[in-house]
C-alpha cells in the first residue's frame, strides 16, 4: 500500500521515514512530508489518519473510489480528488488520485488506473530551489502530470478521429463504425468531466488557499489552468466533429437509399404500360382492339415498347434512371 514515504528537508537529500515517526518528523519548521499509497486498506488509512490528524470525511471519501472531482477544506488541509485517464487500445480507463495537502505534508492516495508517479517524484527531487516552498511543487507537479495525460489521449484521439472520418465519408452504412463513434464519444465526455475541474480546482488553489501556494508557485497553477481549458476545448471539437461526421454518413446513407427508391419508382412505372395492355386482352371480350386482325399481336407489343421506350427517355432525362 505505501508506495513512498519520503521527508525533505531544506538543503537536504529526501529521506525515508516510517509511518511512526510521520506524527514527530511532522513538528519540524524545515520539513514536509510526501507520501505517497496505493489503494490502502481502512485500518492503515485510519492509522494515516491519526499521525496527520487529517478530517473524518476527507478519509472517508479517500476510501471510497468512486468521488467526483473536487476540492475542499477541512481545518488548515485540503482535501482534493483529481480524475486520472489512461489509454488502453482503443478504449480510456479512468482512475483517481485523492490528495491531502497541509503546511508540511503532501499524501497521495491512488485508486484504478493510474500512472505511476515515479516520475513526478524524479522531476520535484531534481529541483531543489523549487521543494523549499515546501508541498506546493510536488502537488504542482502531480495535477501537471495528470492533465499531460488528459493532453497526450487527446492526441492520440485525434488520429484515430481522422481514420473514422474516413470511414463514414462513404454511401455505405456502417454499423460498427456507427457503434465506435457512439463509444469514443462517450470516452470524450467522461475525459472532459475529468479535466474541466481542474480549471476550477487550481482556480480555488490559486485565490483562496495562497497560505498553501506561495506567491512564485501561483504562475505555475495557471499554466495547469491553461493546459487543462486546452484539453477541454479540444475534447469538445472532436466531439462535434465526430457528431457530423455521423451526420454526413447518415445523409449519404439516406441519399442512396433515395436514389435506389426512384430507380424502383421509374421501372415500376414502365412496367405498368405493358402490365395495364396485356391485362386488358386476358379478358374474355370480343370486341377487342386488332383482335381479328393478322397483326394484331405485333402491334399490340410494338405500341407497349414504344410507350415503355417513351416513358424511360424521360426518367432517364430526370435522372430517375
Amino acid at each position: 500500500m505505501i508506495v513512498n514515504s519520503m521527508v525533505y528537508r531544506s538543503g537536504r537529500a529526501a529521506e525515508a521515514v516510517d509511518i511512526e515517526d510521520i506524527s514527530e518528523v511532522i513538528q519540524e519548521t524545515d520539513a514536509f512530508i510526501w507520501l505517497g499509497l496505493w489503494q490502502p486498506e481502512p485500518a492503515f488509512m485510519y492509522k494515516v489518519q491519526e499521525e496527520f490528524g487529517l478530517h473524518d470525511l476527507a478519509v472517508e471519501d479517500a476510501l471510497n473510489a468512486h468521488q467526483r472531482p473536487k476540492i475542499e477544506r477541512y481545518g488548515n488541509s485540503v482535501f482534493i480528488v483529481a480524475k486520472t485517464a489512461s489509454g488502453r487500445g482503443d478504449n480510456i480507463e479512468f482512475g483517481e488520485t485523492h490528495l491531502f495537502v497541509g503546511r508540511n505534508y503532501l499524501i497521495t492516495v491512488r485508486h484504478g488506473a493510474s500512472e505511476s508517479y515515479a516520475p513526478v517524484r524524479t522531476r520535484a527531487g531534481e529541483n531543489a530551489g523549487m521543494l523549499s516552498f515546501g508541498p506546493a511543487y510536488p502537488l504542482y507537479c502531480i495535477l501537471d502530470f495528470i492533465v499531460d495525460g488528459y493532453a497526450e489521449l487527446t492526441a492520440r484521439l485525434s488520429t484515430k478521429i481522422g481514420e473514422m472520418e474516413a470511414i463514414l465519408f462513404h454511401n455505405e452504412f456502417d454499423r460498427e463504425a456507427i457503434q465506435n463513434v457512439y463509444s469514443l464519444r462517450r470516452n470524450l465526455l467522461a475525459l472532459r468531466n475529468a479535466a474541466q475541474p481542474v480549471e476550477e480546482i487550481c482556480t480555488e488553489l490559486i485565490r483562496i488557499h495562497e497560505e498553501l501556494i506561495p506567491k512564485p508557485l501561483r504562475a505555475y497553477f495557471r499554466d495547469i489552468q491553461d493546459h487543462a481549458r486546452h484539453v477541454v476545448t479540444d475534447v469538445n471539437d472532436m466531439r462535434e466533429l465526430l457528431g457530423s461526421a455521423m451526420h454526413v454518413n447518415l445523409a449519404l446513407v439516406s441519399v442512396q437509399q433515395n436514389e435506389v427508391v426512384k430507380k424502383l419508382a421509374g421501372w415500376g412505372a414502365i412496367l405498368v404500360i405493358p402490365t395495364v395492355i396485356f391485362s386488358m386482352y386476358g379478358m374474355n371480350f370480343d370486341n377487342m382492339p386488332e383482335l381479328k386482325t393478322l397483326y394484331g399481336y405485333p402491334a399490340t407489343v410494338t405500341v407497349t415498347l414504344i410507350a415503355c421506350a417513351l416513358l424511360w427517355q424521360r426518367f432517364r432525362r430526370a435522372r430517375w434512371l
